[in-house]
Formats: structure tokens, sequence, C-alpha cells
């Protein structure tokens, strides 16, 4: 972006494309905000779904990140913050990255249908553009990366663009021994042997309708992109009519997501989702809904026999 400096009666302008007074600090607290998440997703005390905004799965990020390194959770970015926040800044917080034959190949979907018997149907729940899959491959909000790319055409290899630089997040340090699923604040917490916070994730969790399980229970086990079963005997949505079972095929928006935790409440586990801005804004059928990177690392770190404690916080 063109800085073009002016003067105008003895007092400095700074015309920036065009832009107002106001123009620019909204740029400028997108930036800030942007860089603030990026860092936060580095420390393992995840925004959801990078969209340059300090919303709540922000403000959640931020107390997470404070109980980890021993501060007072506020949520607000004091100076103490900003200070232990340094040691993950040394890398910028965006990057140019040229769109690849491999980003673009697809093959992709026009559409995702709304009802799960029409999932069914389809060979595989890919993603429906290579926006999406971009989106998803740097953890960011669809809407929000072609905002930082407007006028640029995102199904074109060769296209550079601007991404936030997350997309290699370093693995969870240490062993997590027990995972607290949150229900007031809506967050999956990973601690490890001596209770430490060592991560933390924004979710969807149950609903009035259909409630996440009470109590303690363990991890069974671990699927990468499984099929999802609808079975009506054991599952009893509003918006499923079908009277037999009936299986949706692997894929990034499987109604499951890339992951499926299996815990030993039969029918129920943690989860990815195929809606990653929608965490924490819409309600699940009783599992516990992540974006698929974070279910993705979060399954990396646990094995079976990790306890998962459904909690209402403190």
């Amino acid at each position: 972006m063109k800085r073009h400096i002016a003067t105008l009666a003895g007092a400095a302008l700074i015309l920036i494309c065009g832009l107002s007074a106001t123009g620019l600090a909204q740029e400028s607290a997108q930036d800030d905000a942007l860089a603030l998440q990026v860092q936060l997703a580095r420390a393992h005390a995840s925004p959801g779904a990078i969209d340059g905004k300090m919303g709540k799965n922000t403000q959640t990020a931020i107390r997470a990140f404070q109980q980890m390194q021993g501060l007072e959770p506020t949520g607000e970015v004091d100076d103490k913050t900003r200070q232990a926040l340094e040691q993950f800044s040394g890398e910028p917080a965006t990057i140019d990255y040229e769109i690849t034959t491999d980003d673009v190949k697809g093959p992709f979907l026009d559409a995702i249908p709304d009802s799960m018997e029409e999932q069914a149907g389809l060979e595989r729940l890919s993603y429906t553009s290579p926006a999406e899959a971009l989106a998803e491959k740097f953890h960011m909000d669809q809407d929000f990366l072609k905002s930082l790319n407007e006028g640029k055409d995102l199904g074109t290899p060769g296209t550079v663009i601007t991404v936030a630089n997350i997309a290699d997040a370093p693995p969870i340090k240490g062993d997590v021994e027990r995972i607290e699923v949150d229900k007031t604040a809506q967050a999956v917490k990973a601690l490890d042997g001596s209770g430490k916070l060592i991560a933390q994730y924004p979710a969807t969790i149950g609903s009035t309708g259909t409630p996440s399980p009470e109590g303690t229970h363990k991890v069974k086990g671990v699927a990468e992109m499984p099929e999802y079963t609808y079975d009506p005997s054991k599952l009893d949505f509003e918006s499923v009519d079908a009277k037999e079972a009936f299986t949706i095929a692997p894929g990034p928006n499987n109604p499951v997501g890339a992951v499926w935790i299996d815990l030993d409440e039969p029918t129920y586990g943690i989860h990815g989702t195929p809606e990653p801005e929608n965490i924490r804004r819409e309600s699940s059928h009783g599992c516990v809904r992540l974006t698929n990177w974070d279910a993705l690392q979060l399954a990396d770190a646990v094995k079976p026999g990790v306890t998962v404690e459904f909690t209402q916080g403190d």
C-alpha cells in the first residue's frame, strides 16, 4: 500500500489510497487483531477462524493465554500480556503465498446440501472452492481471506496472496492427560499431568434440545476423515426424516469434519466442522465441535484413555 505525504496549512496529512481517518483506524485495528490472533494460535490459545476481529473467541483466547502464562485472566492485552506474547512474534503475522496447482485441482462441490439425506448421496464431502480450501489451510475465515486479497483470483495457480502465517503451527508441547469441556466458556481445554493448561480451543457444545454429556468420560480412539453414520434408532435429529440408517462420505465438509475423537459415551465425540466461522455461534447435536484444524491438533496430542470431563466452568 503506497503512502503519500502532503501538507496543508503547515499540518502533515497522511493520505493512504483515499482512505479517511476512520478507514485508517479501522484498518489498523484489523491489522492489530490479525497479528494478535496469529500470536495466540501459535501459543495454542486458539481464536478459532482468524478474522481480524476482537470478538468473543479472541477474548476467550486471550484469557486462556494469560492463564497459561500465570497472568491474571482479564481478557485484556495489558503490558504483561504483551510482553508474554513477544515470544510468539518472531515471524511476521502474514506472508505472501503463491497458489499452487494442488490448491485448485479439487475436485470441488458446487454446494453442500443442507439435508443430511442429500449429503449421503455424495461420493465425498469435499470443499466447494479453492477459496474455502485455502482459508482452511491457513486457519482463516473465508470472507476475511477474500477481503485481504480483494481483486485477486483465488482459483488461479501462480497468484500471490496474503495469508495468516500459521499453516505450520507447532504441535502441543507436553502430553495431554486430561481434557476439560467447559460448557460455560464454550471451550475445550487440554491439560497436562500436573493440571496445567497447555492448549485451549473455542467450541460449540451441545444444545438445549440435544445437550452434551455430563460427568467424566474417556477417549476411546481417533479417526481422521471419518464417515458419518446416522442411525435413527440411536439419534433423533429434528432435521432428519429418514427411518433407516445412512452413511455420509468422508471429507472436510462431512458433518463431523476432518476428525472424530471418540468418547466412551455412545454416539458422542469431539470433532471438526464444515463451518469453522460458526464455532460458538451455532448449536451442535450434543457433541463437541471444533474447527477442523483445532480438532486435528488436539487429536494428534491425545491417546486412548485420556480423561474427558464435562464441566460448567468456574
